[in-house]
């Protein structure tokens, strides 16, 4: 068997860290086991579904690196021939017409809920015959087995059983002919060829009605897996304030695809106690039965934590490329400065975003403007310092970092001063900070011109 996998979005906003997630273990699954990952878009809610929410919904899983096998499916396209399966369960007799108008099951609910009975349809049509039909709209009903049970043999949750007494006969076509979300996920499914549903556990009770849908159209169900939801940290469920945010969000937020990737993985999933996953190594590794039972927590400390790791290990034109993008127009002399100083400022970055700001005074047009500390330190007491150190590096005839903290070294020596006490205001003269990376491979990074020319303003 070819292993099939979807991923089943509605295009009712963007691609949330939870549906990402989803995304994510059904295009592992499919990849480890040689198969396939589709997309379909279940569009079928007209009125909140969006082009700007699938336009979103497929950024997104575009920049994770999620691409999915064959053309996207549109669900809504498929409505008439949803409809037409449907109607093909009448004539088998898995299905029948209810002619119970709204008030009248308005009034059936009424009635239950004065009794404390569950509120559900109780079949008043279910083996009325042909001659007592009205001439008035009507739905079609599956009609569900009323005894014994339903079990989905899941593969996260385990056998999880249902008395089929419990579950009412399900609309599949609505008064208007149009077909129910249910009952297009089933023929969907089935006509994708999928083999493996792996999906949210709010899903789990949907999958008793599938699977009594499947069986009466004489299928093959697939096999389930329902996976626990995301919730914040403190354990409540994940909602806006906690980070319920689009991909999209997390990218301007400075995260790399690989690190959401990597962090995303591991929540719900694990391989002994590795945290850093590279996606060649989850391909090999991933699996649904180490799949979790119980719900994961955001940490946004961690997730930190991970994407400082990729943010070392990428490419540094890639960086710069992202840090130019967050900095606006960047001349040829500034890009090859951020280059030079970039694996020295990737060090301490942990988003792009912080990679950015650090980055930024690389490329600041002269007379650069000190923020407060760095102001600071230039009215204090080493200020002193800056004119014999401009002369000690006008005589530095090889600009490299080592032979300019020996410079300056010497100088500190001959001025009775720590060599922190020199390099102070310095760094404050040439980056308008108190923070940098250190400042000798600023100075190489900066040129001598570049550098000399930020000292003389700063003495200006």
């Amino acid at each position: 068997m070819t292993v099939v996998t979807r991923f089943a979005p509605s295009p009712t906003g963007y691609l949330h860290i939870g549906g990402a997630r989803t995304a994510l273990f059904n295009w592992l699954f499919a990849k480890h086991h040689g198969g396939k990952y589709l997309l379909r878009i279940e569009d079928t809610d007209r009125a909140r579904s969006t082009p700007e929410a699938v336009d979103a919904i497929l950024d997104g899983l575009g920049w994770l690196g999620l691409d999915w096998d064959g053309e996207t499916v549109f669900q809504f396209a498929r409505a008439p021939h949803h409809a037409a399966v449907a109607r093909g369960l009448l004539e088998t007799g898995h299905a029948y017409r209810c002619f119970a108008t709204p008030e009248e099951l308005e009034a059936m609910r009424a009635d239950q809920k004065a009794k404390g009975q569950p509120m559900r349809y109780d079949g008043r049509w279910r083996d009325r015959p042909a001659s007592d039909w009205p001439d008035r709209p009507y739905v079609v009903r599956l009609k569900a087995p009323t005894e014994g049970q339903t079990v989905v043999h899941d593969l996260v949750q385990g056998d999880v059983t249902v008395d089929n007494a419990q579950m009412d006969d399900m609309v599949l076509l609505r008064a208007d002919g149009t077909p129910t979300y249910m009952l297009s996920v089933v023929v969907d499914d089935h006509d994708m060829g999928v083999t493996h549903v792996i999906r949210g556990d709010d899903h789990l009770t949907n999958a008793f009605r599938q699977t009594q849908l499947y069986r009466a159209f004489g299928w093959e169900p697939p096999q389930f897996g329902h996976i626990p939801l995301i919730h914040g940290p403190d354990g409540a469920k994940l909602s806006k304030r906690h980070g319920a945010l689009g991909v999209d969000a997390y990218r301007d937020m400075g995260y790399l695809p690989e690190a959401l990737r990597n962090y995303l993985l591991r929540l719900g999933w694990s391989h002994g106690d590795e945290e850093i996953i590279s996606t060649e190594q989850a391909i090999a590794w991933f699996d649904v039965d180490t799949i979790g039972r119980s719900p994961s927590r955001m940490d946004f400390a961690k997730l930190a934590n991970v994407n400082g790791h990729y943010l070392r290990a990428a490419d540094d034109q890639r960086l710069v490329a992202m840090v130019v993008e967050r900095l606006g127009p960047v001349d040829e002399a500034g890009q090859a400065r951020l280059l030079a100083g970039m694996a020295g400022l990737k060090q301490r970055a942990k988003t792009v975003v912080e990679l950015a700001e650090s980055a930024a005074f690389y490329v600041k047009p002269r007379p650069l403007v000190l923020d407060t500390k760095a102001t600071a330190v230039m009215a204090g007491p080493n200020r002193r310092l800056l004119q014999p150190i401009v002369a000690c590096l006008h005589a530095v005839t090889d600009w490299q970092a080592a032979s300019l903290e020996a410079a300056i070294r010497a100088l500190a020596e001959a001025e009775g001063v720590k060599l922190g006490d020199a390099a102070q205001p310095l760094r404050a003269a040439v980056t308008g900070s108190t923070v940098s990376p250190p400042v000798f491979e600023v100075l190489a990074v900066l040129g001598r011109d570049e550098a000399l020319g930020r000292l003389a303003d700063a003495l200006g």
